[in-house]
């Protein structure tokens, strides 16, 4: 392969080689032995086979040079993102190479990268067929989320633990497989995404705790918010930098326009990172006053009244993309740039309506009415204490004008998001909302005993058991429950037309959605059937019914009378796919292994199902016939 690869290079050199008296390989200079040795199309084998012909070629492929640090970044492409979303310059590639082999010898960190990539895959593999071995539960309108990676994994999550890989070896390797074709290993991209969300969860959790032991005057609200933010979206590349960038940005821009009302403001002089205090009342309220035009008027920030208890108002990246926000993200926000001007603003934790206050009185004074009330949600409005008590109708005591710590601050924050993921719909996104919400809460604050017996309730619910096990459940472990196999050929399943991955159409919805299971006759409760008014169904409950990931990423129970082959067959956008399909194969998704075990019959069938459905539709095989059409005696049957 070597040898192919590298005469392919040197056909695409031709133009450059300028010497006629150059015939062999070795008579190239340098740079050119090393442009063709970078070319993609080869790999670390190569060059290994290539370093192993003569000295020269040896020496070309120095173990610390240019050539063995592309095949560096070519093999570990993700360092660099994961490094600049640790706040790490380019150098992190270096710096990752030192600490993975205790050298900068680029070829042996590869060398040590594809040794763990054997183990790791392996025991993602292991790990992604031992969790499916659970019995995979039949998701309906009221979707249930999964426990969380640790707990599903158990046993085989502790194996890949145990490789002791470099940490951000383990997420290049997971960003390398979620990155991959996107129509191939869904199952294997499925539990890498699950592991890699655990994996930055876990070590969000670490930096938290880090974080409260600092203290409280070295504490950064915007800091401490970040890692809320990053804590319930750790796939996203959230970073302080990235944030403090923007930031710094909008700081610029009150400059000028402070520049505009007064050349001289001190605040003109304030470089980043700066602890200078403008004392003067009268120049505070000149930075005030261009922070509330720029924010407000020129960057069009606002309270977002419309969609109150949407969680990604609660999300400082969020907010800076959307310019929207809840009372407590904006006055985040407005706190940090007023900082960043030499102005000190303080956070007020009033019932109902977060705020901020401004001194205008001697620093540190106790009288709730030496202070001015910024409302940023109101875009900057400034109150007095009585009309603070306009916002939430009733009086309040003195002690609610107080100023705050930053602790309490994030959890008054973490506090909304809880109570968002409590009035949530019961489906995936609320309760792992809620998930997120309390553990972040019980970090902060591990002894309310409220949201520990809370969180609990949540865990029984969702079948998850952190750390302590039941006997039960250890029984259970011990024993797995062997899952049920359904054979299309056994007489009962006679009536059932359709099988896992076939891509349908709901006649009456509209939807698109892949079948992932089915039962020969409805298996809903009672209660269930009169609520869809399944007796309407010209078949009622008494015929097949399908389990279907649908395009919108919820999960339906749909009658077989429903549902019909579409005839475009295309991706399903759902976020589960991966948990019961292998890859889509242009027309159909083809089931994992352990589908195929518990539908052993399916897969030939739903083979035959596609061919014959393409042979209908193509033109000039004499049988264009049309998809059926739905029955309209049946228009106001509701079953999903």
């Amino acid at each position: 392969m070597a040898t192919s690869a590298v005469a392919e290079g040197q056909q695409n050199l031709n133009g450059i080689i300028t010497d006629p008296q150059s015939k062999n390989l070795t008579d190239l200079p340098t740079e050119l032995l090393e442009h063709i040795l970078c070319f993609p199309v080869l790999k670390n084998v190569d060059i290994c086979n290539v370093s192993c012909c003569c000295k020269r070629l040896h020496d070309v492929c120095h173990e610390r040079g240019k050539v063995w640090g592309h095949q560096y970044k070519l093999r570990c492409c993700y360092f660099s993102v994961l490094y600049r979303r640790n706040g790490h310059d380019c150098r992190g590639f270096i710096v990752k190479m030192s600490a993975v082999t205790g050298s900068e010898n680029t070829k042996h960190a590869i060398e040590l990268a594809y040794k763990y990539e054997g183990r790791w895959n392996r025991s993602l593999r292991d790990s992604s067929q031992k969790s499916c071995e659970i019995s995979m539960p039949k998701l309906t309108q009221r979707s249930v989320t999964q426990p969380c990676v640790g707990q599903v994994l158990g046993d085989s999550f502790a194996e890949i633990e145990s490789l002791g890989m470099p940490e951000h070896f383990c997420e290049d390797e997971l960003l390398f497989i979620l990155n991959s074709d996107k129509s191939k290993s869904l199952t294997l991209k499925y539990y890498a995404k699950k592991i890699l969300y655990f994996l930055r969860q876990q070590n969000i959790l670490r930096s938290l705790k880090t974080f409260l032991e600092q203290p409280a005057g070295q504490q950064s609200a915007l800091k401490g918010a970040i890692l809320v933010d990053q804590y319930c979206n750790p796939l996203a590349e959230v970073t302080l930098n990235s944030v403090s960038a923007q930031l710094d940005e909008i700081a610029e821009k009150v400059k000028k326009m402070l520049k505009i009302k007064n050349s001289s403001h001190p605040s003109l002089r304030i470089a980043q990172g700066d602890c200078f205090v403008v004392e003067d009342f009268e120049l505070q309220r000149q930075v005030v006053c261009a922070l509330n035009s720029v924010l407000y008027e020129q960057l069009q920030y606002k309270g977002n009244e419309s969609d109150y208890y949407n969680p990604l108002n609660s999300y400082i990246h969020q907010v800076l993309l959307r310019r929207t926000g809840i009372p407590i993200s904006l006055s985040v926000l407005y706190m940090t740039l007023a900082h960043k001007l030499g102005v000190q603003v303080e956070p007020v934790n009033f019932p109902n309506h977060f705020l901020l206050r401004w001194c205008q009185k001697q620093r540190g004074s106790e009288d709730i009415y030496d202070y001015v009330y910024i409302d940023a949600f109101g875009k900057g409005k400034q109150l007095t204490a009585k009309e603070c008590e306009y916002l939430i109708g009733h009086q309040v005591t003195a002690d609610y004008y107080s100023a705050i710590s930053t602790t309490e601050v994030l959890l008054r924050m973490v506090g909304n998001l809880l109570n968002i993921g409590k009035r949530g719909e019961g489906n995936e996104k609320s309760y792992q909302l809620l998930r997120d919400s309390l553990d972040l809460y019980l970090t902060i604050n591990p002894d309310n005993v409220q949201y520990l017996l809370l969180q609990a309730r949540l865990y029984f619910h969702l079948g998850i058991w952190p750390e302590k096990h039941t006997l039960e459940h250890i029984q259970h472990k011990k024993h797995p429950a062997t899952p049920e196999v359904k054979k299309r050929s056994a007489a009962e399943h006679v009536e059932v037309q359709y099988s896992v991955g076939l891509i349908m159409k709901h006649k009456r919805s509209g939807y698109n959605c892949v079948i992932y299971g089915w039962d020969p006759k409805c298996t809903m409760s009672q209660e269930w059937i009169t609520t869809m008014r399944v007796h309407q169904l010209s078949s009622g409950a008494n015929q097949p019914f399908y389990n279907v990931l649908v395009q919108d990423g919820t999960c339906r129970y749909a009658a077989q009378e429903n549902l019909e082959p579409h005839s475009a067959p295309l991706e399903i956008g759902h976020p589960e796919v991966g948990r019961y399909f292998s890859e889509f194969a242009n027309d159909h998704y083809f089931a994992n292994e352990e589908l195929q075990t518990r539908y052993p019959e399916d897969m030939v069938e739903t083979l035959a199902t596609v061919q014959d459905l393409y042979h209908r539709l193509t033109p000039g095989s004499g049988t264009q016939d049309q998809a059926p059409a739905a029955d309209q005696n049946n228009q106001q049957a509701m079953a999903m």
